[in-house]
């Protein structure tokens, strides 16, 4: 399954953890220095989510910042109960 947003399309980015070390020269060191750098990726935060689309409710799976921009709207919980 791919983490990308269903609405937005947001997807996961490349960047890198840099590695430093030393102590700054603010602090009486002799400055910080750059040790090694590791690939790695920044995933978007995805919600799965049950939503109204075009009359049916269906399961998709946004991010939460496009919920919160109120982008979603979300189906009405159930309020019937099954016949025992």
């Amino acid at each position: 399954m791919s983490r990308i947003c269903q609405l937005t399309g947001k997807r996961p980015i490349k960047g890198s953890h840099i590695w430093r070390s030393g102590k700054a020269k603010k602090k009486g060191g002799i400055g910080t220095h750059v040790t090694g750098i590791t690939k790695r990726r920044f995933l978007p935060n995805l919600q799965r989510v049950k939503v109204i689309i075009d009359g049916e409710v269906k399961y998709i799976r946004v991010t939460a910042k496009a919920i919160k921009k109120g982008l979603v709207t979300k189906a009405p919980k159930r309020t019937w109960k099954k016949p025992a």
